[in-house]
């Protein structure tokens, strides 16, 4: 384990060798490093999850540097951890000397030749599913040696990923986002349309009145829908869609995938709004259901990263070409808005 010692006060720049040597504390890196995570993440569960270490050993190794320093860096509560002053004094510092060494070893990997980069990536399901194996391929022309550690995740998820420095970047909704996130660079890929997802029998094309034109088991179906639980602004945006657009409709199910709505869906249960992207297998899109476009504002798909990787191979060539499988996307079986909804659709 790394047992330098660092000189906060003195701060990065180089001391005087002439001047009086003060007292340095017996800090290492992976103190440092699980300090940060705790402050960020809040629960010493959270941070341990984030840096893959036990519990009982971030607790010991944050007990140790409390220890060294001679005070509190945290005041300690059930379920919470909450900076002491000596804590909010030390995180900035910390901050700054993590991201310099992160910096230098990002740049050292260009001049690790004959070594094989690994670029590691989180997502969401739908987006590895219909952007990836296309954009890997795409990559792998231009650098045969690069592996690919990928991962399945919620947005929540890829963010303390980012946190914890255990990935290159994420593929997200960046509507899903929160403003605290803004420390990390957020580069567009595509934008993915919301959909009504329906039964394949239940035919919406030239409909203007669905209590008047659909038959009565139809429009009960078309009135059940099937809504998410995701507890974001975007998720209660989609319900007061409901609400506005179908306010005879009755939530009949709630999910906390949108694979498992569209199941529902398939089984004729009822309806859901839904990004395109995941109503897409991979053997194609959906057979089971007819997607109709709606006046819902489209998913935002983004690259989450750090600035300093924007530009560094092979990230910057991958990114790419996730922008290029996005705009080739097939969306042709997309249905138009249907009547009674066009209204809608026309004033977003």
């Amino acid at each position: 384990m790394n047992t330098t010692t660092y000189d906060f006060e003195a701060g990065l720049a180089e001391q005087d060798e002439s001047a009086p040597r003060r007292a340095v504390l017996p800090m290492t890196l992976q103190q440092l490093r699980i300090f940060h995570a705790v402050a960020n993440a809040e629960t010493m569960t959270k941070a341990a999850k984030q840096l893959g270490l036990a519990q009982p050993s971030v607790s010991q190794q944050l007990n140790r540097l409390e220890a060294s320093i001679g005070t509190r860096l945290f005041i300690r509560r059930p379920n919470e951890m909450e900076l002491t002053e000596a804590g909010l004094y030390l995180l900035p510092r910390v901050e700054q000397l993590l991201r310099i060494l992160n910096e230098a070893e990002d740049g050292l990997q260009r001049f690790c030749e004959g070594r094989p980069a690994v670029v590691k990536l989180a997502g969401l399901d739908s987006v590895l599913r219909n952007l990836l194996p296309g954009a890997v391929g795409r990559l792998h022309d231009c650098f045969p040696g690069v592996t690919m550690d990928v991962q399945e995740s919620a947005p929540a998820e890829i963010v303390e990923l980012l946190d914890a420095r255990r990935i290159n970047f994420g593929l997200v909704a960046g509507n899903s986002l929160a403003e605290t996130h803004e420390q990390f660079l957020q580069v567009p890929i595509m934008e993915d349309p919301y959909v009504l997802a329906v039964p394949k029998e239940l035919d919406l094309a030239g409909v203007a009145d669905p209590a008047r034109e659909l038959s009565p088991a139809a429009y009960r179906t078309l009135n059940r829908s099937i809504q998410f639980a995701f507890g974001s602004t975007h998720t209660r945006r989609v319900s007061n869609w409901y609400d506005r657009l179908l306010p005879g409709h009755q939530p009949i199910v709630q999910c906390r995938s949108y694979e498992s709505a569209l199941s529902f869906v398939r089984a004729g249960a009822g309806v859901c709004v839904a990004p395109a992207l995941s109503t897409i297998g991979s053997a194609g899109p959906d057979a089971g259901v007819k997607r109709y476009l709606i006046g819902v504002p489209p998913r935002r798909i983004v690259a989450l990263m750090l600035s300093q990787h924007r530009t560094m191979e092979p990230m910057a060539t991958l990114i790419a070409a996730l922008k290029d499988v996005g705009r080739a996307l097939d969306m042709q079986t997309i249905l138009p808005t249907p009547t009674f909804l066009a209204d809608d659709a026309m004033s977003r």
